[in-house]
């Protein structure tokens, strides 16, 4: 059995965060308001991982009304979700995502986001693609209020 997932996250830039994406770091003024983390990417890959085995979405299984969460670190998110997959007899195929921001600059970073999404998800860094991309002004990514990432997904099932 083979299933396709998608899953969508936004978040808006917020004063004194750190702005994670991927995991990943990334020096910027600003980061993005978000009861976790705020890890766009990581949130649109976890909803489309749970939307294609048809489970709860990111906001059921770690609801931002609970307090464990406060804070939490995206990709141990990430990896519970895939124990879960896992636990239900799903593995991953790929991921492809993209990000949309108008800054600050992802490229130098998606190396890094490509592996630590991989280790998170207990696959290789070649089963994940990262791109980004800006657009051209328009919109609230284009006026730098935020930043969303897409994901799309394939799992199995023997």
């Amino acid at each position: 059995m083979i299933r396709v997932g998608n899953g969508y996250d936004v978040h808006p830039f917020s004063e004194g965060r750190r702005l994670i994406i991927g995991g990943t770091e990334i020096p910027c003024e600003k980061g993005l308001m978000g009861h976790s983390d705020a890890d766009v990417l990581a949130h649109a890959i976890i909803d489309a991982l749970l939307g294609a085995a048809a489970m709860d979405n990111i906001g059921v299984l770690f609801p931002d009304t609970d307090p464990q969460y406060q804070g939490a670190d995206s990709l141990a998110l990430l990896h519970l979700s895939c124990q879960k997959l896992r636990d239900s007899g799903w593995e991953i195929g790929n991921i492809d995502s993209i990000i949309v921001a108008q800054a600050p600059k992802m490229m130098p970073y998606i190396p890094q986001m490509r592996k630590r999404l991989a280790d998170a998800m207990g696959i290789a860094p070649g089963q994940v693609s990262v791109k980004a991309t800006t657009e051209e002004g328009l919109g609230f990514t284009g006026r730098k209020e935020g930043i969303a990432a897409h994901a799309v997904c394939l799992i199995t099932k023997p």
